[in-house]
Formats: C-alpha cells, sequence, structure tokens
C-alpha cells in the first residue's frame, strides 16, 4: 500500500509513520511538501480543517497514494480564550474522507496577545520558552502539559483515529 504525507513536518511524519508501522503489514511511505493553501497561522476550527484537508488532497494527487493524510494545526477562540487546535484528514484514491479532531487546550494570554495581533504560534512559543524550533520538537501543548503530552502524541492520536475508520469502512482490509 503506497502511503504519502503532505508535510515535512518530523512530528506529524513521525506520527503517521508509527501508526502505520502498528496497523499495517505492509507499506510505501512517501513525504510530500504540499501547500495548505490556508494563512500560515490557521485561524478556527474550519481553515485549521480545510489546511489539513488541502494537504492530504496535494499529497494524494502528487504521489498516485493509494492513502494520504493532511495534518493541520491552528488556534481558536472560545469564549474569550484562545485554543491550540488540530485536524487531520486521510483520503484515499477511491474518495473516501475520513476527519479526526485533536486535543485542545488554552494558551496564557500573554501567547494569545501575540497571536491575536497576527504572529504565528511557532516563533511565539520559540519567544515565550527562549528556545529555537519548539514547533519540531514538543510543541505548545508540550510546553503547556510539561511534556506529558507532545505535539507527536497529538498528531499520533488523530492519525490514530484516522486509520481507524479506515479499517472500519473497509473492514477486508488487513491489519497487523
Amino acid at each position: 500500500m503506497k502511503i504519502a504525507i503532505g508535510t515535512k513536518n518530523q512530528a506529524k511524519v513521525q506520527a503517521v509513520e508509527k501508526v502505520c508501522a502498528t496497523y499495517l503489514e505492509t507499506y510505501e511511505f512517501h513525504v510530500l511538501s504540499v501547500p495548505s493553501n490556508v494563512s500560515d497561522q490557521p485561524i478556527g476550527d474550519e481553515e485549521t480543517l480545510l489546511g489539513a484537508k488541502n494537504r492530504a488532497l496535494h499529497a494524494l494527487t502528487e504521489s498516485q497514494a493509494d492513502m494520504s493524510f493532511g495534518l493541520e494545526g491552528g488556534v481558536k477562540e472560545l469564549n474569550g480564550q484562545l485554543f491550540v487546535c488540530n485536524w487531520g484528514i486521510l483520503h484515499t484514491k477511491n474518495g473516501q474522507q475520513f476527519i479526526a479532531g485533536g486535543a485542545q487546550i488554552p494558551l496564557p494570554e500573554e501567547v494569545a496577545a501575540a497571536i491575536r495581533k497576527g504572529k504565528e504560534l511557532g516563533p511565539v512559543m520559540d519567544e515565550y520558552t527562549k528556545q529555537v524550533g519548539i514547533r519540531h520538537k514538543d510543541g505548545a501543548v508540550g510546553v503547556f502539559t510539561k511534556g506529558i503530552v507532545n505535539r507527536g502524541d497529538m498528531f499520533e492520536h488523530i492519525v490514530k483515529l484516522l486509520i481507524g475508520q479506515y479499517f472500519k469502512a473497509n473492514q477486508t482490509q488487513k491489519t497487523t
């Protein structure tokens, strides 16, 4: 089975690889850098989900894979509080689409205020933590859960939800 993911982000790639290695007997994995066609900092569930969908569709088209994954992180406003939000989509060459959302936690007002002024979460988190590349490590969720849940864990959970839905809809598909 040929599988593609539409991102080069290591946390997302590792999440898909880990889940595929656990649940698929054999697969060929392709990592593609494809556009999300949404803003660099997606705001709201709709824009974040659209980014995931666009990545999955671009990856499917470019790779001619059997299935592709698109994973996208964003932020959303809820009751005056800014939260991280995360979405994933699995598309198949047969036109099936599976959707899953992930963990959501509130951001401190200091971080939220910078994002509301137009900054991206990744660079804001680098400033906040005085580190470089937080988005490629634990991510904001890792920082604000003291590493108990990191960005990779969050996306791995989404990928499990996606692949689980795929197996439910395609019950003749073998799993390991």
